[in-house]
């Protein structure tokens, strides 16, 4: 509440004037509820604890966003720390015996030899027996500059022309002055390990390498070509082999403007692209993988149609002559010519149009999109994840005993219920699916005693049809966390490097952070893969490759193989 001092400071402002929001909300003192019996907490009084509630948390959220825009810290959010849950699941670890992985294994076993040593034993008594060897490995690394200097023949012919001998091919192909290796080690150490380029530049001086910062920065940003090339072909494999998509994205700043990466990927391909949208015309233009056109096929028409275009603008996009627009000028070219200008029907339109093309270029329209419920990626078929889901119950915090109990008992129950999603993924059936469908029902339709976990039941009840999309495809998540995971290896970056300053180091980042988590699921060396690259060999395949390779050794990977009706 307002103090009767601070009204009358607020009376005498002058209110002619922008008014200071800052100002106003510090004057609102969030105080701690006073403690009230249970026998005084009446209904009415546990509605208005809720209220204020509610209330002092939308003011904390206010000021952490004034505090952002000033370019002030927010308040932190301290998380409890992990020594205080008790030793649970540790101490049930102890009783179970040795940890996961640790038992006995020949450490040295499958080491290649590089160099052997014989070690003569001293005063061996005569008439000794000689009895082999007793192999001892040390495991060593020779890290060191290497130059070369090629010693090039130069020979005058007769007529005076001049020949001198060609480099040797693999020095051709990296044309410079720096080897195959050196190149490998600076990509892995940028990409892979997240040095930064003056700690890789420093590294390098004091390895007696002579080379620059700009050098440095030309291997990391410039002539990637062929990588960025294979980093397209990752998302078109994938799409091609999959049935679902995890989805997520992050904030990622880009020449002092705010930006955004979107990750797409399941257990087989992960795939980075920044831009400057977050909306769902930049997750469907992402889709296409590669492609530019816009499709006015049939997927678009229905689009358009349910998503209500009005029918003097629909009608005007179903009679144009021409279907495929090459490229977003000319898309825009016939949106203008169409007279749809309103900013509204453009983006029903422009979402319409490109999922035309997504689809028009293979992309299978049962493909399942598993995201934490952003909008941006509600298109073919959307699932939801359970584990946000639950966090809207997670955070309720009850005002008395009864309340919280209410909300143990509700989790608890959302927690069996998720268990018995995950026994029937593993063996689907009509019964089970009309069991789960009804438990459904009856869970997230209870009323308690607590009026914010009513609430919150009534969201998650109302996202059915998205969380329980399990029921018809038993082979796709429960849960968004390998999205979120895939992503944070881009969060790791984005804080030891800040932002991106250049388009070309964008563009970089998001590509090498694709090849190497790509490579990290497909159980392929990032390192062995970087030197196959650079050097031009071939042993290893494309990336893409090997994706519908692993797909077709194991077609129930992510194939629709329990889908039912199938």
């Amino acid at each position: 509440m307002l103090r009767a001092s601070k009204v009358v400071g607020l009376q005498k402002k002058n209110w002619t004037q922008q008014p200071d929001y800052a100002l106003m909300l510090s004057m609102v003192s969030i105080r701690k509820t006073p403690a009230i019996p249970d026998e005084e907490r009446t209904p009415l009084v546990v509605d208005l604890l809720e209220i204020i509630q509610l209330l002092q948390e939308q003011v904390q959220a206010l000021r952490d966003e004034i505090a952002r825009l000033k370019g002030e810290k927010p308040k932190p959010k301290i998380k409890p720390s992990k020594l205080e849950e008790g030793s649970g699941r540790k101490e049930k670890q102890r009783k179970k015996g040795k940890r996961p992985g640790s038992a006995k294994r020949s450490k040295t076993g499958q080491l290649k030899i590089h160099e052997t040593v014989v070690v003569k034993a001293k005063n061996v008594p005569q008439e000794s027996r000689f009895k082999g060897y007793e192999d001892y490995t040390v495991q060593g690394l020779i890290f060191r500059s290497h130059n070369v200097r090629y010693r090039r023949e130069r020979w005058q012919t007769p007529q005076g022309d001049c020949i001198v001998a060609p480099l040797p091919q693999q020095v051709e192909i990296l044309g410079g002055h720096f080897s195959h290796s050196l190149i490998c080690f600076v990509l892995y150490q940028y990409y892979h390990a997240h040095v930064t380029q003056p700690l890789i530049l420093e590294q390098l001086w004091e390895l007696g390498i002579d080379i620059s910062a700009g050098q440095i920065n030309r291997i990391i940003t410039e002539d990637n070509d062929r990588f960025h090339s294979e980093k397209e072909e990752i998302l078109r494999a994938g799409l091609e082999v999959s049935s679902y998509v995890n989805v997520d994205d992050t904030s990622a700043r880009h020449q002092g403007k705010n930006g955004y990466c979107t990750h797409i990927g399941n257990e087989l391909f992960a795939w980075f692209e920044s831009t400057e949208s977050k909306s769902r015309i930049n997750f469907l233009k992402l889709l296409r993988a590669g492609h530019t056109d816009y499709v006015l096929n049939d997927d678009a028409t229905e689009y358009l149609r349910a998503h209500k275009l009005p029918n003097f603008q629909f009608e005007k996009l179903v009679a144009h002559d021409k279907k495929t627009l090459s490229n977003e000028t000319q898309w825009a070219a016939t949106l203008e010519g169409l007279d749809i200008t309103d900013e509204r029907h453009v983006r029903m339109a422009t979402e319409g149009a490109l999922l035309g093309s997504v689809l028009e270029h293979g992309v299978d329209p049962a493909l399942v999109i598993m995201s934490d419920d952003a909008g941006q990626f509600n298109v073919l078929l959307h699932v939801l994840c359970w584990i946000h889901a639950e966090r809207t119950i997670n955070k309720l915090v009850g005002y008395n005993e009864k309340q919280r109990e209410a909300v143990a008992e509700i989790r608890a129950q959302l927690w069996d219920f998720y268990d018995d999603l995950k026994a029937y993924k593993k063996a689907p059936g009509q019964q089970k699916k009309a069991e789960l469908e009804a438990r459904f029902d009856d869970l997230f339709t209870t009323k308690t005693c607590y009026v914010s976990l009513n609430l919150a039941l009534e969201r998650i009840h109302q996202n059915k049809a998205e969380l329980l999309l399990v029921l018809d495809h038993p082979e796709i998540p429960l849960h968004n966390n390998l999205s979120e995971r895939d992503i944070r290896e881009y969060v790791k970056r984005r804080k030891i490097s800040g932002s991106t300053r250049s388009d070309d180091g964008r563009r970089c980042r998001d590509t090498f952070t694709s090849l190497k988590k790509t490579c990290r699921k497909l159980e392929i060396s990032f390192w062995d893969y970087l030197k196959h690259r650079v050097v031009g060999l071939e042993t290893i395949p494309p990336l893409g490759e090997v994706i519908r390779q692993q797909a077709r050794a194991s077609p129930g990977r992510l194939a629709h193989e329990h889908a039912m009706g199938s």
